[in-house]
This record gives structure tokens, sequence and C-alpha cells, in this order.
């Protein structure tokens, strides 16, 4: 069984080698062993996904810190592979209150994650600029003085606002950098050109997420446009809830052909089986 550090300091490494890689999202210990059966490299949780499996709307601090804290550990804990956590805002305003929730992290089994820059006051969903580079350094400090080589991801999330504001998010995220994210990620890019863009503004890796991107991009595309890294936000947990509606109403029905499509009992034993 593989060490935390282990796993950081290979996650680290996908970050620095040549290339582009993939990160599913998870939101339990089922989809972690799945996705982690099929080859991937790392996986990241989604805020989003897990809200959904609790049936709850995401947003406005749906989940409590201590529940996301819990479902990181789960996530972690089902996986020899490395994880990375969406860590919303860190619930707290202050950059050293939303700072430990680093550390909580950590200690749940985590080697990467992420804090975003948007408040949840739907008055003003964006954190001013100063107080905005202020939290993500107060989240690097903390990332960087734990015991192994934690992947700090700082998020700029103006176009998930309604704040389609190109030059504010690039500067953002230059701030950012500056500040000691070691990844960057403003979810809500959408075209190729866009995302080229931001790529070639900011100087450390870049996550594109692909629920909210163009889903006729592949990774070739986007390793061409100079993306590092991809995840899914809570697209695999859409897609599933999806399926089993459709085959629910198909049931109310009458009809049964959706059974073919299930996935066979054995399979899931091999996956979950130690």
């Amino acid at each position: 069984m593989s060490t935390q550090a282990e796993r950081a300091r290979a996650f680290r490494a996908l970050h620095e080698r040549p290339g582009i890689f993939v990160m599913p999202n998870p939101w339990d210990a089922g989809t972690t062993k799945l996705f982690a059966s099929l080859g991937f490299e790392a996986l990241a949780t989604t805020s989003l996904g897990f809200a959904n499996a609790l049936g709850r709307v995401d947003g406005a601090r749906a989940i409590s810190r201590e529940e996301l804290i819990a479902n990181c550990r789960e996530i972690a804990q089902a996986t020899e592979l490395p994880v990375n956590a969406d860590l919303e805002n860190g619930y707290a305003d202050d950059p050293r209150e939303a700072a430990a929730i680093i550390r909580l992290a950590a200690d749940a089994g985590i080697v990467g994650g992420s804090i975003e820059d948007a408040s949840g006051d739907p008055a003003k969903p964006i954190y001013d600029f100063k107080l905005a580079v202020e939290r993500v350094a107060a989240a690097a400090e903390v990332a960087h003085a734990l015991p192994f080589p934690f992947t700090f991801t700082a998020r700029a999330e103006n176009f998930l606002h309604g704040r389609r504001d190109l030059d504010d998010t690039v500067r953002r995220l230059q701030a950012f950098a500056a500040a000691g994210a070691d990844v960057l990620y403003a979810p809500g890019l959408r075209d190729l050109e866009t995302i080229r863009q931001v790529a070639a503004a900011v100087g450390k890796p870049l996550n594109v997420v692909m629920s909210a991107a163009d889903p006729d991009l592949t990774a070739q595309h986007l390793a061409g446009a100079g993306v590092k890294r991809i995840s899914v936000g809570g697209a695999l947990s859409r897609l599933a809830f999806g399926a089993v509606r459709d085959a629910a109403i198909a049931m109310r029905e009458g009809r049964f052909q959706w059974v073919r499509d299930t996935m066979p009992t054995q399979d899931l034993k091999a996956i979950f089986l130690p």
C-alpha cells in the first residue's frame, strides 16, 4: 500500500512531466473504485456530485465542511491513487480561516486541493481582488508547510457567476500564481481559443473542466492549447442521474430493455473486492 507522501509525489510528478492528464470525479467509494479500475492516474472529488448523492442543490454551502471532509476521507481511503479535493471556498471569508481546510483535507488523506474565489454571497459573488489573493497566499502557506508536497490549486470563478471578464480572470490567475498556487483553474472557459489565451498567460499548470467546455474538444486539442490537467466536475454524476432517470421512466411504463445495459454483478465484484 502506498503512503500519502508517495501519492503526493506521484500527483506532483503528473504536473511536471510532459503532456496532459485526465482526472474523473468520483463522489463516493463505489465510483472511486470504479474509476480507479479503469487506468486513470489520479482522481478528483466533486462537490456537485456529492451534493447530488445527498439530494441537495449544490452551492451556498449545501454541504457542511465536516461532511465535505468526511467525503474526502471516504474517497481517499477507497483508492491507492492520488486524490485532489474540491474544497469550495474554504468555508470562510477570512484568509487564515479558509486556509485551515487545507490541513483538514490533508489529514483526511488528500494530496491536492482547490480553493475558489467565489464568496457564496449572491449580492457579491466574487471576492475583491486583494482579498482573493490574500486567501490564496494563506492557503498556499498551509499547503507548502505540510510534510509532503500538497498540490494547491487556486480557482478564479468569474465565468461561473456571470462575470465573463477574461482580463480580470487572467489577472487573478497570474496573481494567484505569484501568491504560491501550484495549479490554476478558471471553470467556465468554453472555447479552445479562450483556453489557449489563458494557458499562454499563466506560468503554471492549468486545469480545464470539461463539464463547462465545448464537449467536442478532445484531450489532444487541450494539450495543444497548453492545458496540463482535465477534470469533469459533476458531469459524470449528472450523466448517472440522467441514465437512471430514463431507465426508471421506462420501468414505470412497463419497459425493461435497459437491463441489458447494466453492469454485470461479477464485474462489480471484481472492482469492489480487495
